[in-house]
């Protein structure tokens, strides 16, 4: 793969922004399209064209990188008027970067692969900080072979890069990924939620877990903005919302019970009706202290 290859990307909010201009630096050719021409600033000001819709994207493009928030819009943007598969010509690699269901990438892929494309799902951990850094963990399925032709641009994303299976492995993983971290951080909370209640301070209690054997990557990051209640910045909460509801189809799917995500989702439940659903998923600390009748700023 040369800096000749053309690209595109579709979806540039705070996680796919970032990703294209590390793909322009890395000195591809970029191509976008998104619903708010404001997303779009930063990456014409780089020096990206504008496509009008996705097909138009795909029609100037050899590789197309999609990342938008729901299946539905996964599909919309592959499948449907002006999308991917109007404008992609045989040979075209579609990228699918954003965290659906495992049952709608196999349909997004059956419906290119039956026109020649190919497709690829693999969807990213590592949040903002690691689409800013390229340190994404990148988790793919589909094709080996279009997997290995498409892997240096990986490259220019993420450190961790791996191909799990056929097409909707890199979404079962990432469903496992988004079970452990909101699991983890529902019990991150509890334990800060639990030291204010008996006295102690929450940040001196964080200190300790970190140097121990309860210290991970997620009591790191949520912990620290819970204790300082910093729920403004990072993926919001409804988007983890989404992810367990992955989650559970998975796990109701393969007749397997997962009482601590129904928990977790419960808890997110609480903070969706609440109106907090925009905030960073630290705030799920909130629906402990409220419980007990604590109201802390």
């Amino acid at each position: 793969m040369t800096a000749a290859l053309k690209l595109g990307f579709i979806g540039l909010g705070v996680m796919g922004r970032p990703m294209a201009l590390n793909l322009m630096k890395a000195g591809y050719a970029m191509m976008v399209y998104a619903r708010r021409p404001q997303a779009l600033e930063p990456l014409v000001a780089a020096g990206a064209r504008t496509a009008p819709n996705p097909a138009e994207v795909a029609r100037a493009a050899d590789v197309v990188f999609s990342l938008v928030t729901a299946s539905a819009d996964s599909e919309a943007v592959a499948l449907g008027a002006d999308g991917l598969i109007e404008g992609a010509r045989a040979g075209c690699v579609v990228i699918d970067m954003a965290t659906i269901s495992p049952l709608a990438t196999r349909r997004i892929a059956a419906a290119l692969e039956a026109r020649g494309i190919d497709h690829i799902d693999a969807p990213v951990s590592g949040g903002p900080a690691g689409a800013q850094g390229a340190t994404l963990s990148i988790m793919a399925g589909g094709r080996q072979q279009v997997f290995e032709k498409v892997k240096p641009l990986f490259a220019c994303l993420g450190k961790t890069i791996l191909h799990m299976g056929e097409h909707g492995a890199g979404q079962i993983t990432k469903a496992c990924n988004q079970l452990a971290l909101t699991v983890t951080a529902q019990a991150a909370a509890e334990a800060l939620a639990l030291a204010r209640s008996c006295g102690i301070d929450p940040a001196r209690v964080h200190e300790a877990l970190m140097g121990g054997v309860a210290a991970s990557r997620v009591l790191e990051l949520f912990g620290k903005r819970m204790v300082g209640r910093e729920f403004g910045s990072g993926i919001d909460t409804r988007l983890y919302h989404k992810d367990l509801g992955i989650v559970l189809d998975l796990a109701q799917e393969a007749g397997l019970p997962l009482p601590a995500a129904a928990v977790v989702k419960q808890q997110i439940n609480a903070l969706m009706g609440a109106g907090e659903g925009n905030a960073d998923f630290s705030v799920l600390i909130r629906v402990l202290e409220r419980a007990a009748g604590q109201i802390i700023e």
